[in-house]
């Protein structure tokens, strides 16, 4: 199924290497869960693109059906939907996160992409 909001939610993926669905903006997030996710990125210093759902609501809606998925933030990584705020939490505290980045080529924490 194509519709605008997933045509707009695949270009945004396909131009950026790490995307964040999130409530708010990494600057000002609006909810706990995005601030922590915005946080982990922070501390690994990846570039990420934070895009705010809060505004539009075909889009808020449109990346939980892209999904399958029914909460926000929601986090991807070349493409791959990575999780929510616990799964992100977990794959960084146990490194997974880190191997993750590592594999798809994103660089961080002073890191080179190989």
């Amino acid at each position: 199924m194509t519709t605008p909001v997933f045509d707009r939610i695949k270009k945004d993926l396909a131009e950026n290497d790490v995307v964040l669905y999130m409530k708010g903006t990494p600057v000002f997030p609006q909810c706990g869960f995005s601030a922590a996710v915005v946080q982990i990125l922070s501390i690994l210093q990846v570039n990420f693109k934070g895009i705010d759902i809060l505004p539009d609501g075909e889009l808020r809606q449109g990346i939980k059906d892209f999904t399958n998925w029914p909460t926000i933030p929601q986090l991807y990584i070349k493409g791959e939907f990575v999780g929510g705020c616990d799964i992100v939490r977990e794959m960084y505290e146990s490194g997974e996160l880190q191997d993750m980045l590592k594999e798809k080529g994103v660089s961080f924490a002073g890191q080179s992409a190989a």
